[in-house]
């Protein structure tokens, strides 16, 4: 545990951000997740899900939670596949 004031303030800092980064990395993958079996399903709204899905990744890269290029490949592979199985 550190012993400076600034570096206790830090501890406490990184913790908050850790968990608010840990909620939002979890909704986006379970909004990947959904779109990913809406595309397996064929489902009617398959477009949509994937729209949520890259509106997402998109929020991710712009807050510092994914790298923009991660994002990108991510968002790419999604919708290439949406693609091939329409």
């Amino acid at each position: 545990m550190p012993n400076i004031k600034s570096a206790k303030k830090r501890v406490l800092i990184n913790k908050a951000n850790y968990e608010r980064n840990k909620a939002y990395r979890s909704a986006l993958r379970t909004a990947i997740k959904k779109a990913d079996a809406a595309i397996d399903a064929k489902a009617a709204d398959a477009n949509e899900v994937v729209k949520v899905a890259v509106k997402k990744l998109d929020q991710a890269a712009c807050k510092g939670i994914l790298h923009k290029n991660n994002a990108a490949r991510k968002k790419s592979q999604l919708v290439n596949r949406l693609n091939a199985n329409a």
